[in-house]
C-alpha cells in the first residue's frame, strides 16, 4: 500500500482535489469548467486562423502591378522598378473602373487544320 501511494502520488493529488472540488462547487461546475477548456481548445486554432486570414488580406491589398510591364511590387515603391512607370496612378489607367458597356473586345479568329 505505502509504494502504492509513492508511485501515484500525482493521481491520488488529482483525484483529492476532484473530491474537494465536486462537493463543494457542485457536479454541473466542473462539467462546464471541462467544457470550457475543451472549447478553448478549439477557439484557439481557429482564432489564430482568422488573424492570419486578415494578415494575408492586408499584405495582399498592398501589392501593386505595373500596368506597363507586369511586375509586381509592394506598395511601398512610388515607381516601377523594372521600367519606370509611375505606380501611383495605376486606378487612373485600370480598365477594371470601365462600364462593359465602353469597352470593346476584338476577336481574331483563325481556321484550324
Amino acid at each position: 500500500m505505502n509504494y502504492f501511494l509513492k508511485a501515484n502520488k500525482n493521481l491520488l493529488t488529482y483525484l483529492l482535489i476532484i473530491l474537494i472540488v465536486i462537493p463543494i462547487f457542485g457536479f454541473n461546475f466542473f462539467i462546464s469548467f471541462v467544457g470550457n477548456i475543451v472549447l478553448l481548445l478549439f477557439l484557439i486554432p481557429l482564432l489564430l486562423l482568422a488573424l492570419v486570414f486578415i494578415g494575408f488580406n492586408s499584405y495582399k491589398s498592398k501589392i501593386k502591378t505595373c500596368s506597363n510591364c507586369g511586375a509586381i511590387s509592394l506598395g511601398l515603391n512610388e515607381i516601377c522598378m523594372n521600367c519606370g512607370t509611375d505606380l501611383e496612378n495605376i486606378n487612373k489607367n485600370n480598365n477594371l473602373d470601365k462600364k462593359p458597356s465602353e469597352s470593346t473586345i476584338e476577336v481574331k479568329a483563325e481556321e484550324v487544320k
